[in-house]
């Protein structure tokens, strides 16, 4: 018998009980959807975070404050630190600009309303101060109009680039260029339009408006956050390292900070950025693995039960083949196909269903869609795994049958 027609047996015992099998399919698919699911979606979320940090510019670094991200345990380590000001980021800012193509001085806050006459957005607008640098720095393109520039910073214009859902929503007919909204009870010039970048992880990144940096000390900035940041582009890519290592060493001097001591601030890449959000969606995968192999185990015993009735059930036609010089070991193969067939039909349901479970998912947040290949030929080989193991002793044990007995069975 060959490979082909052990398929087709094992297609036809689907069939013939299709109760027992069809419970024994869900189970693998349940696990394998677990598997490919998590992968789609954590492949999709790493791919969506590189891409946007690549966007927001390469040979870029920032220094602030306090780490992007921490644990509870480093909070309460750091927060004594004081906060980088603004005559601090400036100082650091002539002594750095020779040796880096752009140093931009910035911050941010969130939850703010912004009008303009009768119409408003919603109070979830993201206000930036920075400075003409800033737009180097953080690769932001202007659609119309013009950026910040340096006069603007110097001399405290209040002035505002607003980002595309803005306009939308405040100047659905006519150019905003030139109209005057209000932001905090402060009025401020629109003078440009940021080009579109869409969103990550549901969050739109066109819901912003920026203004010069000292406009936002003054009226913007919250007390308990008045700690700027400092980015920094090298003048290339194989030069970051060598540029942050130079800025390291003034921002250090300015902040008058020991040999001895740690830096009283904290230093990152958009690599940094991606290799610390990857690290966290690597346990998003290793959660559905876990819930994906308690599945697939309890679909192993499943197929191990219907093997073992299926070798009862043909336990006369295995000793036809025995009596007519099937060898022991074409016995075995036929079982063991006829298991990871089954297997493989479960597995595929499951990687269809986890494909569309994780584009759903990456559709809603607005992610890259993004196909995790090596995941799917995982799924495939556990699948391989799972027949062959839990297939094994049916196999074994309809190959040990006594032809003569087997024979006599009723």
């Amino acid at each position: 018998m060959n490979i082909f027609e052990s398929v087709i047996l094992a297609i036809d015992a689907v069939r013939s009980h299709k109760l027992r099998s069809s419970l024994t399919l869900f189970s693998i698919a349940i696990g394998i959807f677990a598997i490919i699911g998590s992968g789609t979606a954590v492949t999709s979320l790493n791919e969506t975070v590189t891409k946007q940090m690549a966007e927001m510019g390469e040979g870029v670094f920032v220094l602030q404050k306090f780490p992007p991200v921490m644990s509870n345990d480093m909070w309460k380590k750091l927060r004594g630190r004081k906060d980088i000001n603004f005559q601090q980021a400036k100082l650091f800012q002539q002594k750095m600009i020779e040796n880096a193509e752009a140093v931009g001085i910035e911050n941010s806050t969130g939850g703010i309303k912004v009008k303009y006459g009768n119409l408003s957005t919603d109070q979830n607008v993201s206000v930036a101060g920075g400075d003409d640098a800033y737009f180097i720095t953080t690769n932001i393109m202007i659609e119309y109009g013009r950026p910040l520039n340096s006069e603007d910073v110097s001399m405290n214009r209040r002035v505002v680039v607003i980002g595309d859902d803005l306009v939308k929503k405040l100047f659905p007919v006519g150019s905003p260029l030139g109209k005057i909204i209000t932001i905090k009870k402060q009025n401020f010039t629109v003078i440009g339009t940021i080009k579109r970048r869409g969103s990550v992880l549901g969050q739109s990144l066109d819901n912003r408006v920026i203004i010069p940096i000292t406009v936002f000390m003054k009226y913007i900035a919250d007390e308990w956050d008045v700690s700027v940041a400092i980015s920094v582009k090298a003048l290339s890519l194989d030069k970051v390292d060598e540029t942050m290592d130079e800025a390291i060493g003034i921002m250090r001097g300015i902040r008058g900070d020991q040999p001895w001591m740690e830096s009283s601030f904290a230093y990152y890449t958009n690599n940094t950025l991606s290799e610390q959000f990857e690290g966290f969606t690597k346990y998003v995968g290793f959660f559905g693995i876990g819930a994906g192999i308690v599945a697939l185990v309890v679909a192993g015993v499943g197929i191990m039960n219907i093997m073992l009735v299926t070798v009862k059930e043909r336990t006369r036609e295995i000793g036809v083949r025995k009596a007519l010089g099937a060898k022991r070991r074409w016995i075995l193969q036929q079982f063991i196909i006829e298991a990871i067939t089954l297997c493989q039909l479960g597995g595929g349901i499951g990687i269809i269903l986890g494909l569309m479970g994780g584009v759903f998912l990456s559709l809603i947040l607005g992610t890259v869609v993004a196909v995790p290949l090596h995941w799917i030929g995982i799924s495939i080989g556990v699948c391989t795994f799972l027949g062959v193991f839990f297939g094994a002793y049916p196999a074994w044990k309809a190959s040990k049958l006594d032809p003569i007995e087997a024979l006599r069975y009723e």
